[in-house]
C-alpha cells in the first residue's frame, strides 16, 4: 500500500470523511505526485521541499489557470497529508507551510429574498396537497404519474433544503427514520458524524407524511426505516446532479431569482432570514451544523449588508446625502 493509500484510508476510517471528500483527496495527490514525478514513495517523500510546493503552485496558477480557491485546496490537501508523514515519522517538517499562498478575496454568501421563496412555495403549493396525490395515486405508473411524482419530490426537496438549512450531502443522506413525527425533529448526520436535531414545521411535516404516502404506492410496499428518505421515481436514491437540478429548475422559473441557483444558497438564505428575524448565531449555528461560531458570523456581514440597502433606500437623510432639509 503507497503511502498515498495509507493517507487516503486514515482519512477515511478514522477521520470520517465523506467518500466524496476522499475522492477529491485522492485525485490532488495523485495529480502532485504526477506533476512531480513521483514514481515511488521515495521519490514522493523528496519532492516534498518549498522549492517544488511553490513551483507546482505557480504551475497552477499560471499554466492551469484555477481559481484561488482551487489552488488553496491543492494546497491545504497537501499540507494534511505532510501533517500525516510527520505523526508516521517519515517527515521532520512541513515544507506547505513555508510556501505563501494566494490571497482569496472574501465573498458575501449569496441569498434569496423571502418574497421570492414565498412565490415558488404558492405556485407549487397543489403539488404538496392531498388532492395532487389522490390523483396520482389513481394513475401513479402513467406518465401524469410520473410528472405528478416528479413535482412532489422537487417540491420536497426545495422545502427541505430551506426549511432545515441542510447541506446537500445530509439531504441526500436522510433516511426514513431520521424525521420524527412524534416528537416533530429531524435528526441529521452532518460532518465528521456529528448528530444534530432541527425542529419539523407542522407544514414540512404533514408534505413529507404526504411524499411518504406516493412513495409506497410507487413501491408496492411499506418502506423500512432505514432506506432514503427521498428516491426518484425509479425508487433510486437521490445523487449530487439530481439535487442540482431540481434547485435550477424550480428556482429558475421564480422571477425574483436571478442568480446563482444551487442547494448551498437555500442553506445561506435560512441563515440570513433567521439572522434578520433576530435569532441569535448559537442557535443558527446549531441547526447549520457549524463546528466554529466564526462559521456562522459570515452572515452578520451578508445582514449588515442587506441593512445597508434598506438605509439607503429608505432613510430620509440617506436619500438626500446625508444633507439637511429637503
Amino acid at each position: 500500500m503507497t503511502l498515498i493509500d495509507r493517507y487516503l484510508e486514515y482519512i477515511r476510517s478514522v477521520r470520517r470523511y465523506s467518500e466524496r471528500t476522499v475522492c477529491i483527496y485522492h485525485d490532488i495527490l495523485t495529480e502532485y505526485a504526477s506533476a512531480v514525478s513521483a514514481d515511488s514513495d521515495e521519490s514522493l517523500l523528496a519532492s516534498f521541499n518549498p522549492s517544488e510546493i511553490r513551483s507546482y503552485e505557480v504551475t497552477l496558477m499560471d499554466e492551469r489557470k484555477l481559481s484561488v480557491k482551487t489552488v488553496n485546496l491543492h494546497l491545504s490537501v497537501l499540507s494534511g497529508f505532510c501533517r500525516f508523514l510527520i505523526r508516521k515519522s517519515l517527515m521532520d517538517s512541513n515544507p506547505v507551510s513555508l510556501v505563501s499562498r494566494p490571497r482569496l478575496q472574501k465573498r458575501l454568501p449569496e441569498f434569496y429574498r423571502n418574497e421570492s421563496l414565498d412565490e415558488y412555495f404558492t405556485h407549487t403549493e397543489y403539488f404538496a396537497s392531498r388532492e395532487d396525490l389522490q390523483a396520482f395515486l389513481q394513475a401513479p405508473f402513467t406518465d401524469s404519474g410520473r410528472r405528478s411524482y416528479e413535482k412532489r419530490l422537487a417540491r420536497l426537496i426545495i422545502s427541505i433544503l430551506y426549511s432545515l438549512g441542510l447541506r446537500r450531502s445530509e439531504l441526500i443522506g436522510m433516511t426514513v427514520e431520521n424525521v420524527d413525527f412524534g416528537r416533530k425533529v429531524v435528526k441529521i448526520c452532518g460532518k465528521g458524524d456529528k448528530m444534530r436535531e432541527i425542529p419539523l414545521m407542522d407544514s414540512l411535516s404533514e408534505e413529507i407524511l404526504l411524499y411518504l404516502e406516493a412513495v409506497e404506492a410507487l413501491g408496492g410496499r411499506q418502506r423500512s426505516l432505514k432506506e432514503p428518505l427521498l428516491v426518484t421515481y425509479r425508487m433510486n436514491p437521490l445523487y449530487p446532479v439530481y439535487v442540482d437540478r431540481v434547485v435550477k429548475n424550480e428556482l429558475g422559473c421564480v422571477s425574483g431569482i436571478t442568480g446563482r441557483k444551487s442547494p448551498h444558497v437555500l442553506r445561506h438564505s435560512i441563515a440570513t432570514g433567521l439572522l434578520n428575524e433576530g435569532s441569535d448565531l448559537n442557535s443558527i449555528k446549531e441547526m447549520l451544523g457549524h463546528s466554529s461560531l466564526a462559521t456562522t458570523q459570515i452572515y452578520t456581514h451578508s445582514s449588515i449588508a442587506q441593512l445597508k440597502t434598506i438605509y439607503e433606500q429608505a432613510h430620509p437623510r440617506a436619500k438626500n446625502g446625508g444633507k439637511h432639509g429637503d
